[in-house]
């Protein structure tokens, strides 16, 4: 990938899915810095601590999988429901007249994660842009965490 940087084929390298000790490992060794980690970011999988190393290595990280994977159909037996079913997040959800998919994604960007929702339909896209209008406050910030 640095080969293709020197050749301008592409301005940045990006991994996806590295952890901190292979970041760790790669950084040391790398002639060019990556800029981005993209990993699953979700209020079930919130990645606190690799979140925290990458913003202490200069790294931007892109979230994805937001809604968890239990938002499509029948929860998998180890997660405890689906997560736009989560009390939690509905009772945040109410206090800013937002759905749980609008506060999941607020609460993402909050951490200075960019997030990559996968939506199809116009109505969800909207929604989804839909994020900028209010602000989670620490409280709620910290709810969200503890569903980790």
């Amino acid at each position: 990938m640095e080969e293709l940087v020197a050749l301008g084929l592409t301005k940045s390298i990006g991994v996806s899915n590295f952890n901190a000790e292979q970041l760790d490992r790669l950084l040391k060794e790398a002639k060019i810095s990556p800029v981005v980690n993209q990993i699953e970011v979700s209020p079930y999988l919130s990645n606190v601590q690799l979140v925290d190393f990458c913003a202490s290595q200069g790294l931007d990280v892109t979230g994805f999988s937001s809604f968890g994977s239990s938002s499509k159909g029948t929860p998998r037996s180890d997660q405890p429901q689906n997560i736009l079913d989560d009390e939690t997040l509905q009772g945040i959800a109410e206090n800013y007249s937002k759905s749980v998919a609008q506060v999941i994604l607020r609460w993402v960007i909050q951490r200075n994660i960019t997030a990559i929702p996968k939506s199809v339909t116009k109505k969800r896209i909207e929604e989804n842009i839909d994020i900028f209008d209010f602000t989670l406050t620490l409280e709620d910030m910290e709810k969200i965490n503890g569903l980790n």
